[in-house]
């Protein structure tokens, strides 16, 4: 039981860090836009549409949008990936001191976030504007 003690009080001094509180708005950014671009994504379904499950009123998708949407989802989670693993080698290399590599790491992890949110706000509108 004493091993439990010592997990919540190592949580506890985890979350008074500020770099858990980025890492985690971080996740839930990522999170949030994969939820919107997945609910557009479901008024598009085929199978849901002819179920009368959906309440949206979108065009069928073609062949090539559909690769190329399925696509942009895979770089998408590959982007928001390399976001956090950038984060967290500035995180390393700050503790260490190593200011150079810190510094390069901070400029490529927010350069893969603005990646990440530009291919999700581009999802984002292509269904807005695909959906009526």
């Amino acid at each position: 039981m004493k091993w439990f003690i010592e997990e919540i009080s190592r949580l506890i001094v985890q979350l008074k860090r500020w770099q858990t509180w980025l890492v985690i708005g971080l996740i839930s950014l990522f999170a949030g836009l994969a939820f919107f671009i997945g609910s557009f994504a479901f008024r598009t379904d085929g199978i849901l549409l002819y179920l009368n499950r959906t309440a949206g009123a979108c065009r069928e998708l073609t062949n090539g949008i559909i690769i190329f949407m399925f696509c942009g989802m895979i770089f998408f989670m590959f982007t928001a990936l390399l976001t956090l693993g950038e984060f967290q080698r500035y995180f390393q290399f700050k503790q260490r001191a190593a200011h150079y590599q810190a510094r390069r790491a901070l400029y490529g992890g927010i350069g893969w976030a603005a990646a990440a949110i530009t291919i999700s706000i581009a999802a984002l509108v292509f269904f807005n504007r695909y959906c009526r």
